[in-house]
């Protein structure tokens, strides 16, 4: 058991920018740690970078992702910054960058990306061959994982039984160690629609899609179980019309939302 892959959540390289985030570290920080890491031999590592940001120009987002590029990454995870409940952003909204500043970041970043060999694979991860993220490529993939500490979560299949259970753990430190207490938060057993929903959720954002061979693997349902919602993506050319093959289509890519929004369990 060893390491033999880092990721360097450096997010900017704008000392500004890091601040608005409410990051402690700053751009000399992150280029150390980058270096520090490449002088070490570590040929395998990630750099995270994020676009969007508050206040933030085309020209600040393409000079950030070219700072990045300098370092020669077999791997980039670029995405675009969301407000996620219960975070400062959410209850003190930021001054975003408008639609059509975050179009023109889009396509400038993957122009830049594209140059440098790094293909995407995902909807925010870039890779040279053979170094892509296995860890995430599980996620991506509803493969099961097992969280281990406080406020973990899991996701395990009983084949046997055709059930999948997601599990979470207490979120307090103190009571995630203490004997006399449940560790356990939350337990439930997924639903086919949900299962559906969350398959689908997971695996579209692969460029290159999965096969339908891998839905009934990972999920013990039958192709079945994705209509009526497959029948109508592929009528509306947002997923590939292949019997085997689960795909979206580059307008599919672009419109993410709307697809798995059709796959959405009925209330």
């Amino acid at each position: 058991m060893g390491i033999n892959r880092l990721s360097i959540g450096i997010q900017s390289l704008q000392n500004e920018k890091l601040q608005a985030l409410g990051r402690i570290h700053d751009r000399d920080y992150a280029l150390r740690a980058i270096d520090v890491a490449i002088k070490a031999g570590f040929d395998n590592f990630n750099l995270d970078l994020m676009h969007g940001l508050p206040g933030q120009t085309a020209a600040d987002a393409i000079a950030d992702l070219q700072d990045a590029l300098a370092f020669s990454p077999p791997h980039l995870s670029w995405y675009q910054l969301t407000i996620e409940p219960n975070t400062l952003f959410h209850h003190q909204p930021p001054y975003l960058p408008k639609d059509d500043i975050l179009w023109d970041i889009q396509e400038q970043g993957k122009e830049q990306l594209q140059q440098t060999g790094l293909a995407q694979y995902e909807v925010s991860a870039y890779a040279h061959p053979h170094h892509e993220c296995a860890h995430n490529k599980n996620y991506w993939e509803f493969g099961d994982y097992l969280g281990i500490g406080a406020g973990a979560h899991s996701k395990i299949t009983d084949s046997k039984k055709q059930i999948i259970t997601r599990h979470s753990q207490v979120k307090n430190p103190k009571d995630y160690l203490n004997p006399e207490k449940n560790i356990t938060a939350t337990q439930t057993i997924l639903t086919p629609e949900d299962i559906c929903f969350e398959f689908m959720l997971n695996t579209l954002r692969l460029t290159r899609g999965v096969s339908m061979d891998l839905f009934t693997a990972r999920t013990g349902l039958s192709e079945s179980a994705l209509e009526p919602a497959l029948s109508l993506a592929k009528e509306k050319k947002l997923l590939i019309d292949h019997p085997k093959m689960l795909c979206p289509t580059e307008s599919g890519q672009r419109f993410l939302n709307d697809v798995i929004g059709l796959f959405l369990p009925k209330v």
